[in-house]
């Protein structure tokens, strides 16, 4: 199939969303053949890509065909992987939490549960939250150290760490089985809520990681209360949980550099 075909297949789907459809209007060839000439390649550490229209860029559907592959991957399984169902983290950078919910949205379609952050958290509290709530996997909208125009989905399995090339290639080969994307049945997420498939998460579980860090610190000693700390988050999602992380095992002089801070806790999801 020629980049021409993957255009044209997009430019006449009917519920392409304004700003994608805006997109495709406004971009040169060469931008056009660089979208659609290939599908984002999915491997142990995920996928990562440019924000935009087509199938080599991170857009809604390139989210929910990663996802449809995934949970073939957990029906593989068995049932009970389907019900001990997947966490799902995300970060501040533009489209994440949307990124957050389509993938929830299509793992329901499927009959799998997802654990929802109701705001961005960090990767380490998401790799937490996969052990302590049994999940068979967890999935962090990031896109790490890449540029801002980027975004990118992660798998983890049910042991907390990144999945091995032997999973990540199971869900490439059922992502390669799927013929057209923008066709993915997704579920609405209210319908999703009304049968308890989606369970959004935050504040408890926080407080269950926090104390599971602080348990875990090698020194106690009393001197470090003295000690000044000036912490930048860099407009990461540390700043939801490092400054209080701190406060529990003893530090009382902590400065957050909010010039290079996230001007608010980032998007954030109105299900309960």
């Amino acid at each position: 199939m020629t980049w021409k075909t993957e255009w044209k297949k997009w430019s006449t789907h009917k519920e392409l969303p304004s700003e994608l459809k805006k997109q495709m209007n406004e971009m040169s060839e060469t931008e056009q053949e660089d979208a659609f000439y290939k599908q984002l390649e999915f491997g142990t550490g995920g996928m990562r890509g440019e924000l935009g229209v087509g199938p080599n860029r991170m857009n809604i559907y390139t989210v929910r065909k990663v996802t449809a592959g995934l949970a073939a991957y957990i029906k593989e399984n068995g049932t009970e992987a389907q019900k001990r169902g997947v966490v799902i983290a995300y970060d501040s950078r533009h489209g994440s939490a949307k990124f957050a919910l389509e993938a929830a949205k299509t793992l329901g379609a499927h009959g799998i549960k997802s654990y929802v952050f109701k705001e961005l958290r960090p990767t380490p509290e998401l790799s937490f939250a996969v052990r302590c709530l049994r999940a068979y996997a967890g999935i962090m909208i990031t896109a790490s150290h890449n540029p801002p125009e980027y975004n990118g989905y992660k798998v983890y399995g049910e042991d907390g760490a990144q999945l091995p090339p032997t999973a990540a290639d199971t869900i490439v080969m059922h992502m390669n089985k799927i013929e057209n994307e923008l066709l993915l049945e997704v579920k609405d997420e209210r319908e999703l809520l009304s049968q308890n498939l989606v369970s959004y998460i935050g504040e408890n579980l926080d407080q269950v990681y926090l104390d599971y860090v602080k348990a875990l610190q090698l020194n106690s000693d009393a001197t470090k209360t003295n000690l000044d700390i000036v912490y930048t988050p860099l407009h990461g999602t540390g700043q939801t949980l490092v400054p209080q992380a701190l406060q529990n095992v003893g530090f009382q002089h902590i400065t957050i550099e909010y010039e290079i801070c996230l001007i608010d806790r980032g998007e954030s999801f109105t299900g309960s």
